[in-house]
């Protein structure tokens, strides 16, 4: 491996209103980032039309409000080690019940968001 080969990038932040992302991967097969949910904030009830994904929390306490094969919201609690997978459809939030540290990796679709309710205004839209 030459040093041509080896692309090195520091990542894209996404300022979001319960924290940020970093973008550290994207392809057009798959795409990885890290989330930060500040404590006692939450991501807007959502699904994916497409995007696959799975959350591996590094730091801190996640609740995971996931809906179950029935259509009925189910809350997980998650810490450091746990990982979840969201499949595409199912409607789900991210709780920060403490500042959560977490790598989601998915497929590519990252602007494929059906927001559900929000806490932020952003409800209907896919904006950051």
């Amino acid at each position: 491996m030459t040093a041509e080969s080896v692309r090195v990038a520091t990542g894209r932040r996404v300022t979001k209103p319960w924290g940020y992302e970093v973008i550290w991967a994207e392809t057009d097969r798959y795409a990885a980032k890290v989330l930060v949910i500040e404590a006692d904030a939450q991501l807007s009830l959502q699904l994916h039309a497409r995007k696959d994904e799975w959350v591996l929390v590094l730091e801190g306490e996640l609740g995971l409000l996931l809906e179950d094969d029935y259509g009925r919201l189910r809350l997980h609690a998650l810490g450091p080690g746990d990982s979840a997978h969201v499949p595409p459809t199912r409607r789900h939030r991210f709780i920060g019940r403490t500042r959560v540290e977490l790598i989601e990796v998915s497929s590519p679709e990252l602007d494929d968001v059906v927001r559900l309710a929000d806490d932020y205004g952003r409800q209907g839209t896919s904006a950051p």
